[in-house]
């Protein structure tokens, strides 16, 4: 009965808390600006499918694509134990899905080579990030905490592993003594490696170890649940979401400002219906994270930081200040810096904003809204849509825009192109 509780109070904190934070997240993405995607639901549920569930883009990387697919299968189907340990917590029981008999057998043994595999990936994960330290692990938005994330993500995932295949040895040494609760069920053929270290332990020894592990990797994998919104693997949970509300308008279609269309159209056009609430005060484009759409807000929290969108930037490739993965954590850590002010001091002005206090106007203006950033994503996240709300307000609120540009505005308004050429004049070239 005692343990029992202990189980109830254990999870249900653990549910409570995750709770709350979770809360917290969706406030600040429902706080963005309104969101229309283009298509339609059918074809936004095919598109989540293969590319959240079916991480068909993960695979434009084979290697680091099949050690991923392991880890993803490991968390997703090695659940099922954990089912299992729940039920035995609160009952009191002993691995309860052993009714299933030699299916459960299987069950067993096909969970024990996952975890191993899963184990094996995550060192070659670390392996990669620590000791290779591959460019896109080691750039200057990853120092600190970003880097010490990863690797308590990774640690964690170890653990895990091990504590399981821990308590399936001692649960089978304790199995073939006959320990009572300790019926015989299940096939071990990872652990089954591992009884020869604990045959000469004594029963109560082996009694402790084996409930030593499962209450740890218990307490792990609520400890993880409650570190997830913390940490950038937040995107286990907010890739479904962002890829299904992904952007899939024809690349280089940048969707166009609303409130534009009603301060100009009706000079052209007196039946013209505003769209939006004139009297209300709006900016063009965004200087902080409150100007920003909820899918921008939604694919800070998401982005899990590999930086394939910065390894393929050219901008960032030929040493401009530009990484389409920094201005996402730009985004998600000025949020959450905002979430930090308002809880303390309401919702007063922090003197803060996004621009310039986080991205730089040098970072910004070096893209050149090729895409390949939004290509890259294996997940489908758009930097560039941030990028493109903050030049705007650059542009049209405080006319900053660069000398260049301003050549470039006034002949595209006068010649109805980029060049200073008269439009009667662009044939010419034909001629000589």
């Amino acid at each position: 009965m005692i343990a029992s509780l202990v189980f109830i109070l254990l999870f249900s904190s653990a549910a409570f808390i995750f709770y709350k934070r979770v809360s917290q997240i969706r406030s600040a993405i429902k706080s963005g600006k309104p969101y229309h995607p283009a298509s339609d639901a059918a074809s936004r549920f095919k598109h989540m499918l293969r590319v959240a569930l079916g991480q068909q883009k993960l695979f434009q990387r084979p290697l680091s694509a099949l050690l991923h697919v392991l880890v993803y299968a490991g968390f997703i189907l090695i659940n099922i134990e954990v089912l299992e340990i729940c039920i035995d917590g609160l009952f009191q029981t002993h691995r309860v899905f052993s009714i299933l008999g030699q299916f459960y057998n299987f069950l067993i043994a096909f969970f024990e080579i996952l975890a191993l595999l899963v184990f094996i990936a995550v060192v070659v994960f670390w392996w990669r990030r620590n000791v290779l330290a591959l460019p896109r692990f080691t750039s200057a938005e990853l120092k600190g905490w970003p880097q010490r994330d990863a690797n308590i993500i990774l640690i964690t995932e170890m653990v895990l592993m091990t504590l399981l295949l821990g308590m399936n040895a001692t649960d089978q040494v304790l199995q073939f003594r006959n320990v009572e609760h300790y019926t015989q069920a299940g096939s071990f053929p990872v652990s089954g490696w591992l009884t020869p270290v604990f045959e000469t332990w004594s029963t109560p020894s082996l009694i402790f170890t084996e409930r030593l592990c499962w209450w740890l990797h218990l307490a792990g994998i609520l400890a993880f649940l409650n570190y997830l919104p913390y940490s950038k693997h937040l995107h286990i949970i907010l890739a479904f979401p962002a890829t299904y509300y992904a952007n899939r308008r024809a690349r280089g279609a940048i969707e166009h400002l609303s409130m534009v269309t009603d301060m100009v159209a009706p000079q052209f056009d007196a039946s013209y219906q505003t769209v939006n609430d004139t009297q209300i005060n709006q900016r063009f484009g965004a200087k902080d994270v409150s100007d920003l759409n909820w899918k921008n807000l939604l694919d800070a929290y998401t982005c899990t930081e590999c930086g394939r969108c910065t390894s393929v930037c050219p901008q960032n490739q030929t040493g401009k200040a530009l990484s389409p993965r920094k201005i996402l954590m730009d985004t998600r850590d000025r949020m959450e810096d905002l979430s930090k002010h308002n809880a303390l001091h309401g919702q007063t002005d922090d003197g803060k904003s996004l621009l310039d206090d986080y991205i730089t106007r040098s970072e910004i203006l070096a893209c050149n809204t090729c895409y390949a950033c939004v290509e890259a994503c294996p997940i489908d996240l758009d930097p560039l849509s941030v990028i493109v709300a903050l030049r705007r307000y650059m542009v049209m609120e405080e006319s900053m825009a660069p000398a260049e540009w301003n050549g470039m505005f006034s002949n595209i308004e006068n010649n109805g192109a980029p060049w200073q050429f008269s439009p009667s004049d662009r044939a010419l070239w034909t001629k000589t």
